[in-house]
């Protein structure tokens, strides 16, 4: 009886490994352009992902000059581009499902400049039926921390299975 627990707690191990590195995958290949919009790999170009386990994701992130407004500040719009990737990668990495968000909210706190090192940091915080919930928070690390937005996110599984990623049609 002994072996055969051993057995299933290596091959669910196995599986969730499986599923973290299949939403890394996804991560990476939203942030080059391979797969999802422009907008997306725009927003995300030069995203590094530093600590990833099962529901949590780590990143760095160099504000870019092409993700800023007219001020030289990190803009809105490419804040929330980055907190629902980085998140829903770390949904992903819990189950075999992409997800469609039900409710996103963001509150902001304050901004960063081009150039600014920023930290991403997102956690899958339940499970409930089909619905999961996370949060993410945005520190600016080029001035000690200071928390830029936090974010939580409702997504609901579908009885949808995600095709493997397929790369853009070009025009």
């Amino acid at each position: 009886m002994m072996a055969d627990t051993s057995k299933e707690e290596a091959q669910s191990m196995t599986m969730m490994h499986l599923q973290l590195q299949r939403s890394l995958k996804w991560l990476d290949d939203v942030t080059h352009g391979i797969i999802g919009y422009e907008l997306e790999s725009r927003s995300l170009a030069g995203l590094q992902v530093i600590e990833a386990r099962t529901g949590f994701l780590r990143c760095n992130f160099i504000v870019p000059l092409l993700a800023s407004d007219i001020n030289g500040n990190w803009h809105v719009g490419a804040i929330a581009t980055i907190i629902d990737n980085v998140g829903g990668a770390a949904i992903y990495s819990t189950g075999h499902h992409l997800k469609v968000t039900v409710n996103f909210n963001i509150t902001y706190y304050s901004t960063a400049k081009v150039q600014d090192e920023v930290e991403i940091e997102a956690k899958v915080k339940g499970n409930k039926g089909k619905l999961t919930s996370m949060a993410v928070e945005v520190r600016n690390k080029s001035n000690g921390g200071q928390l830029i937005a936090s974010a939580t996110q409702w997504t609901a599984a579908n009885d949808y299975r995600s095709p493997q990623p397929q790369s853009r049609a070009k025009l």
